[in-house]
């Protein structure tokens, strides 16, 4: 009997019904067509600060300096078994709302690491060149 899993879709896009979120739209009818629960997430109405590399979070032990919208947000990526980030590409790299949740991460790299991961892009770039910063990433 195959194990339903949480999967959480992280929606970087500041567009909320572009063409990523029809990919993910679609992520999300799969997995639960295949038995799993699912959660989406937009950045785009959260409220998070950007990484300042206080250290706060490597040196006390209790996790980021910030009070915002991240710690929700790092509660449910802990709590879930797949995690999906999905981003259109801007210049090169993910959206500026995704890499800020990337880079907040910092403060809780042993609570959400083990994850089963995936990245979902979208771009008009005709080549692989126009993703490879991201692959690389």
């Amino acid at each position: 009997m195959k194990t339903s899993k949480q999967v959480l879709v992280i929606e970087g896009s500041p567009r909320k019904h572009g063409n990523t979120g029809l990919l993910s739209d679609e992520f999300i009818k799969g997995a639960e067509e295949a038995g799993h629960a699912t959660e989406k997430i937009y950045l785009s109405e959260k409220n998070i600060g950007y990484c300042v590399d206080c250290e706060v979070c490597q040196t006390e032990g209790g996790g980021c300096a910030k009070k915002d919208d991240f710690q929700e947000i790092k509660d449910k990526i802990a709590a879930c078994d797949v995690l999906v980030l999905v981003s259109p590409v801007y210049y090169y790299s993910v959206t500026a709302q995704l890499k800020t949740l990337i880079d907040r991460t910092y403060s809780a790299l042993t609570e959400i690491s083990g994850k089963e991961c995936y990245l979902i892009i979208a771009g008009a770039g005709d080549q692989e060149k126009y993703f490879q910063t991201i692959i690389d990433t």
